[in-house]
């Protein structure tokens, strides 16, 4: 079962548009829990559904933050996107 917490972080990520990316605490001020980026972080870690693109959200301070698939993987589709990627991982 999904907390409503869960789901609006799912909502929210499944909005970013392709090219853009959020960061966790974006996402988190944004589901209604600006201090939760990190509870985010593990949502985002555990999703493997292909519509909500959890590439998309990235970490504060210029980080890439984690990815599920491989940091290599989430460099690759950002950049097939055409979103602008920070230097450092």
């Amino acid at each position: 079962m999904e907390s409503d917490f869960k789901k609006k972080v799912l909502a929210v990520v499944s909005k970013i548009p392709k090219g853009q990316v959020m960061t966790y605490g974006q996402v988190a001020e944004r589901a209604g829990r600006p201090k939760a980026a990190r509870a985010v972080g593990a949502i985002m870690k555990q999703n493997y559904n292909p519509d909500v693109p959890c590439h998309r959200v990235v970490a504060s301070g210029g980080k890439l933050g984690g990815y599920n698939r491989g940091i290599e993987n989430k460099i690759k589709i950002l950049v097939q996107e055409g979103a602008l990627i920070p230097l450092s991982k």
